[in-house]
C-alpha cells in the first residue's frame, strides 16, 4: 500500500473510522474513508485521476517507489508509480472495500474473472491441487479444469452442502494426490451461495476440516462471495482466509460497470498484487470512481431488493406454474438452513424459480416478461431473468448440469429495487402464458 500522505486526496484510514470511542459503521464509512478533500483542492468527492503515469518528488523517490513494488522491499508501493500498479481512485475503492468485510488489505481488477484467475494463478505452481466447491460460475469452473489443467495444475471437487465427515475425505483425497504429484493443497476455492442453485457451504466446517487435514499457512480458503456480500454475509468472520467479488454485481449496482475485488490478510494478498503489477488488470480509474459512488447506496440498494425478493418469492411460492423456489428466505433442507443461520444475516434479492415444465415452458416465461430484463448478471437495480442451463452454464457438461441441479426449467431471477406489487404483477402474467 501507498504513504497515504503523499498520494493525493489520501488520509489515514484511521482517520474516518472513529468518533470518539464510537466506531462507524461501513454505510457510514463509505462517505468519505480514506480521501481528504483538502488534499485535492476542496473538492468534496474524489476527483477522476486520469493518467497513466505519476511524476516523482525526486529520484530517490523513484527508487524506493520502485523497489517496492518489483518487491526488492517488502511493504508494496510508498507512492504512485504507474496506473498498471496503482492509482487514487482504485486505492481509496480497495480502502473502502476492505472495511465492508472487515479485511486488512483489498485489490481491484477489471472484472471479477481477472480478480479469479490472478489469485489463482499466484497461488498455484505445477503439481499442485485445487479443491471447489459444486456449482461453480461456469468461467471459474472451466478456469480451473481447462485453463490451470495446462500448466500442471489438477483439482478435486465437492457438492456445496457436503458435511463435515465428507469433507474431511475430500480433503485427505486433495492431500494425497499433491503428493503424488510433487505439490501441494493450494487452494480451498468456495462459492456460497453457489451460482445459480443457491446452495450454501459450511465455511466453519471447511475451515475445521482444512485445520485439522492440510496446513493453513499453505491452503488459504478462498470464497465467491458475490450473492450476498459484503451486506448480508462475512465470510471472513467465519474462517475464510480471503473473499472474492464481482464488484460487476451488488457493489456496482446500476447494470453501467465491470470489475472484481479480492480482499483478505496481506501475506494472501501480497503475491496477487505482485502477479497484477506484472500481468495488469487493475481497474481503470473511471470505474473505481464509479464503485465508489455505489458503495455509497450500496446498503439502500441491497436492502431494498431484498426487501422485493420476500415479497415476491411469497406469491411465487404458491403459483401453480411453480415448481419449486431456490430462495434462501424459504430453505426446506435442515443442513442448509442450519448453514444460512450460522453464516448469514439476510436472504438476498438473487433466486431460482422452477417453471413447470422444461426449457420450452421457461422460455416462453421469459420472453413475456415486461418488466424484468432478459439478460444475464445480477445485483442492478432492475430486475433481471436469465435460463442458465442454456446461457451462462451452456458451457458446462450435460451429465454434471444434473448433478449439481442445474436443470432446463431453473430460471434465475436478481429482484431489482422497483414497486414489488409491480414486479408480481410482471410475474403473474408472463406465468399466465405458459
Amino acid at each position: 500500500m501507498t504513504d497515504d500522505s503523499k498520494t493525493p486526496g489520501r488520509k489515514p484510514k484511521a482517520a474516518t473510522d472513529m468518533i470518539g470511542n464510537h466506531k462507524l459503521k461501513p454505510s457510514t464509512m463509505m462517505m468519505g474513508h480514506g480521501y481528504d478533500p483538502m488534499l485535492s483542492e476542496g473538492s468534496l468527492k474524489p476527483p477522476i485521476f486520469q493518467t497513466s503515469t505519476f511524476a516523482f518528488e525526486n529520484a530517490a523517490a523513484g527508487k524506493r517507489f520502485f523497489e517496492g513494488v518489483t518487491g526488492q522491499r517488502p511493504g508494496g508501493a510508498e507512492g504512485l508509480v504507474y496506473s498498471r500498479f496503482n492509482g487514487p481512485n482504485q486505492e481509496i475503492l480497495e480502502d473502502r472495500l476492505g472495511v465492508w468485510d472487515g479485511a486488512e488489505d483489498a485489490l481491484v481488477f477489471s472484472s471479477g474473472m481477472t480478480a479469479i484467475c490472478v489469485l489463482m494463478l499466484a497461488c498455484c505452481a505445477a503439481g499442485d491441487v485445487i479443491v471447489h466447491s459444486g456449482p461453480l460460475y461456469a468461467a471459474s469452473e472451466g478456469f480451473v479444469a481447462k485453463a490451470l489443467s495446462k500448466f500442471g495444475v489438477t483439482y478435486i471437487d465437492f457438492p456445496a452442502g457436503a458435511s463435515r465427515a465428507e469433507l474431511d475425505g475430500i480433503l485427505g483425497r486433495a492431500k494425497t494426490q499433491a503428493a503424488e504429484n510433487g505439490g501441494k493443497v493450494a487452494m480451498i476455492y468456495l462459492e456460497s451461495p453457489a451460482n445459480p442453485t443457491n446452495a450454501l457451504v459450511d465455511v466453519e466446517a471447511v475451515k475445521a476440516s482444512r485445520d485439522e487435514i492440510l496446513d493453513a499457512n499453505d491452503t488459504p480458503i478462498a470464497i465467491d462471495n458475490t450473492f450476498l456480500g459484503p451486506l448480508w454475509s462475512r465470510p471472513l468472520d467465519h474462517g475464510a482466509d480471503i473473499v472474492v467479488y464481482s464488484l460487476t454485481k451488488y457493489a456496482g449496482g446500476h447494470s453501467d460497470l465491470v470489475a472484481g475485488s479480492i480482499a483478505g490478510a496481506k501475506k494472501w494478498m501480497d503475491p496477487v498484487r505482485a502477479l497484477r503489477n506484472t500481468m495488469g488488470g487493475i481497474c481503470d480509474p473511471n470505474t473505481a470512481w464509479m464503485l465508489l459512488r455505489s458503495l455509497e447506496t450500496l446498503e439502500l440498494r441491497m436492502s431494498r431488493a431484498g426487501e422485493n425478493a420476500e415479497k415476491v418469492c411469497a406469491y411465487l411460492k404458491t403459483h401453480p406454474k411453480v415448481d419449486g423456489l431456490g430462495y434462501l428466505g424459504m430453505i426446506e433442507d435442515a443442513s442448509q438452513q442450519d448453514i444460512y443461520d450460522r453464516h448469514y444475516s439476510g436472504a438476498g434479492s438473487t433466486f431460482s424459480v422452477f417453471i413447470k415444465g422444461g426449457e420450452a415452458e421457461a422460455f416462453r416465461f421469459l420472453d413475456n416478461l415486461k418488466i424484468a430484463k432478459l439478460a444475464v448478471s445480477l445485483g442492478g437495480t432492475e430486475t433481471l431473468a436469465s435460463l442458465p442451463a442454456a446461457m451462462t452454464h451452456l458451457s458446462v457438461p450435460p451429465e454434471r448440469k444434473e448433478m449439481l441441479g442445474i436443470t432446463d426449467n431453473l430460471v434465475r431471477i436478481s429482484i431489482g429495487i422497483e414497486d414489488p406489487d409491480d414486479l408480481i404483477a410482471d410475474f403473474e402474467q408472463a406465468l399466465a402464458q405458459v
